[in-house]
Order: C-alpha cells, then sequence, then structure tokens
C-alpha cells in the first residue's frame, strides 16, 4: 500500500491509498503519521521515517462506475483539526486518483468489444 508524506507546522501527515474491496472503491486516508526509526544501522543514526497512524478521514473513489461520486468519511471522536494547507493536499490526492479512476475505466470501455 503506497502512502505520501506532508510535514506542517512541526506535524507529519500521511495519505495512504489501498483498495476497499468490499466497496469496489479506492480508498485515500488521510491520517497523523508516526515517527518510526530509520532504516540506517536500526535508527541509530538519529534518521526517523514517518509510516500512517490510524486514519481520521477516508475518501472512497469507486473505479467500476464513473457515474458513481467519491463519499468522504470522517472519524474523529476526539474533535481532531485538519489545518488548511493538509487539507488542500489531502484533496488534491484525492482529485488524481478520481482522474486515474475515470481515465481507466475509459480506457477500459475503449478496449472492449
Amino acid at each position: 500500500m503506497p502512502w505520501e508524506i506532508k510535514e506542517h507546522a512541526g506535524r507529519h501527515y500521511a495519505v495512504l491509498f489501498h483498495y476497499a474491496l468490499p466497496d469496489d472503491a479506492w480508498a485515500v486516508e488521510l491520517s497523523e503519521a508516526r515517527a518510526v526509526p530509520g532504516e540506517g544501522a536500526g535508527g541509530a543514526d538519529g534518521a526517523v521515517d514517518h509510516v500512517p497512524g490510524a486514519a481520521f478521514l477516508s475518501t472512497h473513489v469507486p473505479d467500476e462506475d464513473p457515474d458513481l461520486q467519491p463519499t468522504v468519511r470522517l472519524w474523529s471522536p476526539d474533535g481532531r483539526v485538519v489545518p488548511y494547507e493538509v487539507m488542500r493536499w489531502y484533496m488534491e490526492q484525492v482529485a488524481d486518483q478520481v482522474e486515474r479512476c475515470r481515465l481507466a475505466f475509459e480506457q477500459e470501455e475503449a478496449g472492449s468489444p
């Protein structure tokens, strides 16, 4: 499952992409990233990598039917605040995934007899 990391105001956020089979849709999830020791010498060099944490925002992008719209789900029992720049970055990732799914569907339709 690929992900991207963004640092903003000293915090790290992750966008994770995976396929949600029961929904026939790609899931694009936003979380606060967790720090883990870097690869170099077991982290002894002070390097820190970040991996996705628990998602608090998830968008499902249907890829079977281009007429279905993406849906956004929120999980935030603690009243999480998402900085504008982080939300904008996340929505750009979602828009790119929507475009990829729609292009793939069009190519599949054009190639079928």
